[in-house]
């Protein structure tokens, strides 16, 4: 897979591919249909795992070359070692979790680096939903509130507050539009997506 075809199926994957070095080795972990795994190995030459629960995801991974794990992540990274990989992704599925302080403290133990993404709640159209009085449905939040995975809502400066508490150290900040543009002003108003590249103190 190429950037091109990255940036046609995901946006957002192929904006924060860019802080993935080549050559590094990864850890993905909600990995989906394994298409930013995909695209690390064919085009940045990367190697690594990725970790999915979902049955029906599993054989996408495979189909696309990508070594995938089935595990439920609430379970913990046990079968890893401390600092086996540069970079651990959370794209989009942090927001899925029980014990989200648990996961960043698991992920920043088996990754130098750690790259989360998850829709951000104070987005204005968001807010402008909750105004109405309804529960708010977009591109990053699909879900109604009676079907939603989604378990956390947070906003950038919640999971900044969190990522502080846990001892992290927040390198990049950015937030993204639902084009996968990134956006400069008023970003917690105005991007729908938020991710930070982050790193232990």
């Amino acid at each position: 897979m190429n950037f091109h075809e990255l940036s046609c199926l995901r946006a957002d994957l192929a904006f924060i591919a860019h802080w993935v070095s080549a050559g590094s080795h990864v850890l993905d972990l909600g990995c989906g249909d394994g298409v930013m795994l995909d695209y690390l190995q064919s085009d940045k030459k990367c190697v690594g795992y990725g970790v999915e629960i979902d049955d029906a995801k599993i054989p996408a991974c495979v189909e696309r070359g990508v070594s995938v794990i089935q595990q439920d992540l609430e379970a913990g990274l046990a079968i890893f070692a401390d600092n086996a990989f540069d970079t651990v992704l959370c794209l989009s599925a942090l927001q899925m979790m029980k014990n989200v302080e648990g996961i960043l403290r698991d992920i920043t133990r088996v990754g130098r680096e750690a790259i989360v993404s998850f829709p951000n709640f104070a987005y204005w159209p968001h807010r402008v939903s909750l105004l109405r009085g309804r529960m708010p449905v977009s591109k990053t939040l699909p879900y109604e509130w009676y079907d939603t995975p989604n378990l956390r809502c947070a906003t950038i400066k919640d999971f900044e507050e969190l990522a502080n508490e846990v001892g992290l150290e927040v390198i990049e900040c950015v937030a993204l539009k639902e084009d996968g543009k990134p956006v400069a002003l008023l970003p917690n108003w105005r991007g729908s997506l938020a991710v930070f590249r982050l790193r232990k103190k």
